[in-house]
């Protein structure tokens, strides 16, 4: 039997609406209540007792199941006749194609040309139609609408839905028998569009308003924490790409309401500390998560570093597990900076023989990571280097203590352009390049998409430098150096302008100045 669910407009719900909704949720024909881990080496590391609600176990790896269920679940014989729509590169587009073969409903999914073929199979496997369209989420956004309205379907969207957020929000029922404290309790929830947050932050403030509720977001995707300071919803320009889970542009209007009115606090999280996360998930569940993952336990132990949290029990809700394997490399790259475990520098020593001894041995014992180094008839070398840490804080140490035995030294280690390119391009010099102007780039990554990138840079600035990394991830990035004569500086401010790629202008990058020019 379906239930008639009162239709509600955004900002007329609230946590009783929230809690309501969860408790008459239709879950549980598709997803399982997952268990809580404990987590032995974390917890001893922060002094805290921390604990995981493992959505990663779900049957598709991802608590989005619960809402593309719930949601479907109660539409009408009507609606379940024609059929359902979505939108999405990922998780949610596993769940309703979950959803779909359970309930025997036809599904229609529009991804991005960009979605990986293991996303692709996997929905394909349950039955579900798969279109592929245009290079972005929101290129597949606007193609599902016009779907939608041709063939009439129902769209079940990623988040904004009341029905959709309450599935989400069975996750903080189930929360409450199986975490059973006397002492404060916080729980860290990723965000993205909003969804699972919503939901957990209503049904947890209608039945236990003690319990402390903070959002974690990527620092470059960050557009409910811009949304709650401003007062209304932001919508990002544009928004990072590594934790793609959550990367959101605009977050949703029920959504928004209902997280800006029950949420405590916030922490945002960089790319490091997502990739140090995964690491301690897996240290103690042997568990791979995706980024959008671990970005609870990111903040969750960003937020005992700030707060100096210490004899609490804290809940991290790690919401996926659907990682591309070759994304592991740059996670397993990333992961000894964010847990604050190695410094990357340039140091300055003397083009001469003995110099290099002579850098090692003011080093000490310290493990070294990595070293690159090209000769250069100068008086002065760079060197880029990487140094095992015992702690953290021991970075501000070596720098200093490096200056005071006369060393130059820059500290890359929250230099984003020395970690993805400038260590693979060290002694790449090319004093003959005059007029360099050096941009990063972000563009689709698909068959043929690195020639047509290529194809839209020829024209009438040369190419001078180009590096090219791929990252398992749906974005590839790219850092190119262009010759741009005085003068030309209108002509090619308007050519990126009309490029159609994603450019951050790099020329004033410590790195790219010390290494390549």
């Amino acid at each position: 039997m379906v239930m008639q669910v009162r239709e509600f407009k955004p900002g007329e719900m609230d946590a009783m609406d929230v809690l309501r909704l969860a408790l008459t949720s239709k879950v549980y024909g598709a997803a399982i209540e997952t268990p809580v881990s404990e987590t032995p080496s974390l917890s001893a590391r922060l002094g805290n007792r921390v604990l995981l609600k493992r959505e990663d176990l779900q049957p598709i790896f991802s608590f989005k199941l619960r809402g593309a269920y719930n949601k479907m679940a109660q539409l009408t014989a009507e609606e379940r006749a024609r059929g359902v729509i979505c939108a999405s590169a990922g998780n949610h587009a596993q769940g309703v194609a979950f959803a779909a073969q359970k309930l025997g409903v036809r599904a229609v999914i529009v991804m991005p040309a960009t979605t990986p073929e293991i996303k692709v199979g996997a929905c394909r496997a349950r039955g579900a139609e798969v279109v592929l369209f245009g290079d972005s989420f929101s290129d597949a956004e606007a193609r599902a609408f016009e779907l939608q309205r041709e063939l009439g379907l129902t769209f079940v969207h990623p988040y904004d839905d009341p029905l959709v957020l309450a599935g989400q929000g069975t996750v903080a029922l189930e929360l409450l028998r199986q975490v059973e404290v006397d002492g404060p309790v916080t729980v860290f929830v990723p965000v993205g569009g909003g969804g699972l947050i919503a939901g957990v932050a209503g049904v947890l403030k209608a039945l236990r308003p003690d319990i402390r509720i903070v959002g974690v977001e990527p620092d470059d995707s960050d557009a409910m924490f811009q949304s709650v300071r401003a007062g209304e919803r932001v919508r990002l320009d544009s928004v990072g790409i590594f934790v793609d889970g959550v990367a959101v542009k605009q977050v949703g209007a029920f959504t928004f309401d209902l997280t800006r009115r029950y949420v405590d606090d916030w922490v945002r999280v960089n790319t490091d500390e997502v990739c140090a996360a995964i690491k301690d998930v897996f240290d103690d569940t042997r568990a791979v998560m995706e980024p959008a993952g671990a970005l609870a336990v990111a903040g969750l132990k960003k937020y005992v570093a700030e707060r100096g949290v210490r004899g609490e029990t804290l809940v991290g809700l790690t919401c996926g597990a659907n990682v591309n394997f070759d994304r592991l490399r740059h996670v397993a790259e990333r992961a000894e900076v964010g847990e604050q475990r190695e410094a990357i520098l340039a140091v300055t020593i003397p083009e001469r023989p003995g110099a290099y001894r002579e850098f090692m041995e003011a080093l000490g014992a310290r493990a070294i990571t990595e070293f690159n180094y090209r000769f250069a008839p100068r008086e002065e070398a760079q060197i880029f280097v990487g140094v095992q840490l015992a702690r953290a804080g021991q970075r501000a140490e070596l720098v200093a203590g490096l200056v005071g035995l006369g060393y130059a030294v820059t500290d890359l280690t929250e230099d984003e352009l020395a970690k993805v390119h400038v260590r693979h391009m060290v002694g790449g010099r090319a004093p003959e390049a005059t007029d360099e102007r050096v941009y990063s780039f972000t563009f689709p990554e698909r068959p043929g998409a690195l020639l047509e990138f290529l194809t839209h840079l020829h024209g009438r600035w040369n190419i001078s430098l180009f590096h090219y990394r791929n990252h398992g991830s749906a974005h590839g990035r790219v850092l190119a150096g262009l010759q741009v004569p005085a003068g030309d500086e209108a002509a090619f401010a308007a050519f990126l302008a009309g490029l159609g790629y994603p450019a951050v202008d790099m020329t004033a990058n410590p790195a790219y100045r010390l290494f390549l020019t």
